[in-house]
């Protein structure tokens, strides 16, 4: 499986529900900062652009990039943090 995080900038009408159905049905998700989420799947960077572009309009912007290996953060909860972890020695394994 491989992980991704997805970041999002929703400009005029803002629907994040939509956004955050289609997030959330990767089952393995966390919502790591206000317009940043991290999924674990095994689809490509591509195929998750796809999938989260139908719910989101033509002038909102995302960025969506595998992550392996290496990374640091500041300021999340515990939980957030143990999940990342976990996540992540998951995707290097």
């Amino acid at each position: 499986m491989a992980l991704y995080q997805i970041s999002y900038d929703l400009r005029k009408q803002r629907n994040y529900d939509a956004l955050y159905e289609r997030i959330k049905a990767y089952g393995k998700w966390c919502h790591a900062l206000e317009s940043s989420w991290v999924i674990s799947t095994s689809q490509s960077a591509v195929q998750v652009r796809d999938n989260l572009r139908q719910a989101m309009d033509g002038d909102d912007g995302l960025l969506v990039t595998r992550l392996s290996g290496e990374a640091a953060w500041y300021g999340l909860n515990e939980t957030i943090s143990t999940w990342l972890k976990k996540q992540l020695e998951s995707a290097a394994a």
